[in-house]
């Protein structure tokens, strides 16, 4: 059997701005690979994202402090809300947005697996 790749640790410090913003969310990168992107969003208090979504790429959402409201499907009026220790599950190619309807800033751990561009900003709801 060949070794495989060692684990890497990536502090804190080492997060990076992702290349892509969306309007009204901070992503920081800690893993991107050809299949994987992992890192946080942080969305302000009262602000929403623009409209977008993640091509080939399934996405999984941890909330870890503070509220998410997600708009998608038809029109964007699928609407549900989260909170600290919920997940949201977003389907490749589903267009949406989040909105932090709180006071605090909203945090969240974002995996997306896949291929193709992580973020695809869109003018709208489908």
């Amino acid at each position: 059997m060949a070794a495989a790749d060692p684990v890497v640790l990536i502090r804190v410090d080492q997060r990076s701005r992702e290349s892509i913003p969306t309007v009204g969310m901070t992503r920081e990168e800690a893993v991107a690979s050809g299949r994987l992107w992992a890192g946080i969003v942080r969305t302000a208090p009262r602000a929403s994202s623009a409209w977008h979504h993640h091509a080939a790429c399934e996405t999984a959402i941890y909330v870890v402090s503070g509220r998410v409201r997600m708009e998608s499907g038809p029109g964007g009026r699928i609407v549900s809300e989260a909170r600290a220790g919920d997940f949201f599950h977003v389907p490749s190619g589903s267009i949406h947005r989040e909105t932090n309807p709180g006071e605090s800033e909203a945090v969240l751990v974002v995996v997306r697996a896949g291929s193709g561009p992580a973020v695809v900003n869109v003018e709208g709801p489908a």
